[in-house]
């Protein structure tokens, strides 16, 4: 096969990787009304000047299904970690006993469960808008060499059909975990 076909399939793989990637990781964000750590991934607290996430300025741990206990080393920056939870905006407000500070999960409203469903289809959505401007990118790229005759036309349909499989297998990786994580929200 064609090196330059190669390397369009790779950077398509790529592309693929990268959405379905990030889909995985705001999934970790969406809160299904259990503690889970990764709701503060992107937390970052002013610490002596500098913006450092909170997961290096401390220990989380889940103490009880629904509490998030965070230990901060520096017992001096509990109200600076405070603050950023709050600006975080994660919809928790965090209370602190001088030591430790808890975030205590409330338990969700089916409302408030559809609401989650809804925002986890869009990810979803959107990803698959990625995944589907890669395999338009991918296939223009094709198109350029089958334009400069570095590909016949039987290399061309067979390319196509090697994006498409690609397209499918990663929309396909991208509903089932749509549909996983909609059950966790839903399961009560």
């Amino acid at each position: 096969m064609n090196e330059l076909v190669d390397d369009i399939y790779e950077s398509l793989k790529s592309d693929l990787n990268k959405a379905y990637s990030h889909q995985q990781s705001e999934y970790l964000l969406v809160r299904a009304g259990r503690a889970n750590p990764h709701i503060l991934d992107k937390v970052q607290v002013e610490y002596y000047g500098v913006m450092t996430p909170l997961t290096q300025m401390g220990t989380i741990s889940v103490s009880e299904a629904r509490i998030l206990n965070i230990n901060v080393w520096d017992q001096s920056q509990i109200k600076n970690v405070v603050k950023a939870i709050i600006q975080a905006d994660i919809g928790i407000t965090p209370t602190d006993d001088g030591k430790t500070i808890r975030l205590v999960f409330p338990m969700l409203t089916e409302e408030r469960r559809k609401e989650l469903v809804k925002n986890v289809k869009k990810i979803c959505e959107d990803t698959k808008v990625v995944m589907r401007n890669a395999r338009r990118d991918a296939l223009d790229l094709l198109k350029d060499l089958k334009k400069d005759n570095s590909i016949s036309e039987d290399e061309m349909s067979a390319a196509e059909k090697e994006v498409q499989k690609h397209i499918d297998k990663y929309t396909g990786l991208a509903d089932a975990l749509c549909e996983e994580k909609e059950e966790e929200i839903m399961t009560i």
